[in-house]
């Protein structure tokens, strides 16, 4: 039972490696392909708003077919997507490679989920993704770090050619030992999405935009804030954000363990001390220890967050769990792409040092949401 989950925990973080790696090369690939850090930052926006527009619908559509040869065409799809990425002489061919495995990733991620939950059952939801989300946790703690660091060392080039390389292994992995896992019938496309009917659960996606565009409004710029603003090198840079990932591992682990008793609570709870991180965090660019403390508050909560959120919509609708983890990673890609945009606005408009306070003002709209979710969930139960 526990090897599925590994070998799905393994092949996601390459997938989420493959997203959020392009946070650490921001810097260099914009002076590289003559582009401005708001413009580079727009290829997030890109995954970001792919994964929300037609995540939903291909997650709906291909969860009819066996999970094992879908996963490895997917991870196929990434390992082509970063050669093309590695190779890529301007932003739109750039952009094109962000683009193919954008299609793939929520597909990924929603129908892993709904196995690692088929194989510990319901009641045990939140533990089970959170192996699964252990792979995430690694992307954030080895992935975009190491890829950070191999840039200032190789050039950013070389940390996408590398990511091509592992997605091929992940792949011939899956192949040889990925169990070939039961086939269970699935609801129809029409059935699937008459849960965005309920207005709880059109709340609890909201809640997942907000939640993620308060996130990346500040982390899709982390690298830039740490070189302008502390000072920092590439290399330093790339320790940061092992450190900022390393401290993730403990927030998945709390996030797993809440939000299976109670998945709003922790989402108001892991928001509620991001606040204070993101909050800090600038101040604290010319304190070591300030620093290094908004960074772990900041690195806990957003590891968190990403495993709660997710939980908290497959909990909302059992009836379809993989179209609604679709949901949340529709939600929280949109989220994602729209912070990217408003920090990149912050930037040009109010300053980079004002991108924490930005950030801490979207959580706090989160905070009241989840607040107003809590009071509707007893009455829309009973209507």
């Amino acid at each position: 039972m526990l090897l599925p989950i590994l070998l799905l925990s393994a092949a996601g973080f390459t997938v989420l490696t493959t997203e959020f790696v392009i946070v650490g090369l921001l810097p260099a690939l914009a002076r590289d392909l003559a582009v401005t850090i708001p413009q580079a930052g727009l290829l997030v926006t890109l995954f970001a708003f792919t994964v929300a527009t037609f995540g939903p619908f291909l997650t709906a559509y291909c969860a009819r077919f066996p999970r094992k040869r879908l996963f490895i065409g997917i991870l196929i799809l990434f390992g082509l997507s970063n050669a093309l990425a590695a190779l890529a002489p301007n932003i739109v061919v750039m952009a094109i490679a962000r683009l193919i495995p954008a299609l793939g990733l929520p597909v990924f991620w929603a129908l892993a989920s709904e196995t690692a939950v088929d194989i510990v059952g319901p009641d045990f939801a939140g533990r089970a993704i959170a192996k699964i989300g252990f792979g995430i946790v690694c992307a954030t703690v080895f992935g975009i770090p190491v890829g950070t660091l191999i840039s200032d060392a190789f050039g950013w080039r070389s940390a996408f050619a590398l990511l091509s390389g592992v997605a091929f292994a992940k792949a011939l992995l899956l192949a040889i030992y990925l169990p070939p896992t039961p086939q269970k019938p699935q609801a129809s496309l029409l059935g699937q999405f008459k849960i965005l009917r309920d207005p709880l659960m059109q709340g609890h996606v909201l809640l997942s935009v907000l939640v993620f565009s308060g996130m990346f409004t500040a982390y899709t710029y982390l690298a830039d804030m740490l070189e302008r603003l502390a000072g920092l090198n590439g290399t330093v840079v790339g320790w940061c954000l092992m450190g900022f990932g390393a401290v993730g591992l403990l927030g998945n682990s709390l996030g797993g363990r809440m939000v299976d008793r109670h998945p709003l609570i922790a989402s108001l709870v892991f928001c509620t001390f991001m606040v204070a991180g993101l909050v800090a965090v600038v101040p604290g660019m010319q304190s070591t220890p300030l620093l290094a403390l908004a960074l772990a508050i900041w690195g806990i909560t957003q590891s968190a967050l990403f495993l709660v959120s997710h939980v908290r919509l497959i909990k909302a609708a059992p009836q379809a769990p993989a179209f609604a983890a679709s949901l949340n990673i529709a939600g929280a890609n949109l989220g994602i792409g729209l912070g990217a945009i408003i920090g990149g606005r912050v930037i040009d408009h109010l300053g980079l040092g004002n991108l924490g306070f930005a950030a801490a003002v979207i959580i706090l709209l989160s905070i009241v949401l989840a607040l107003l979710l809590m009071r509707l969930k007893p009455q829309l139960a009973e209507a």
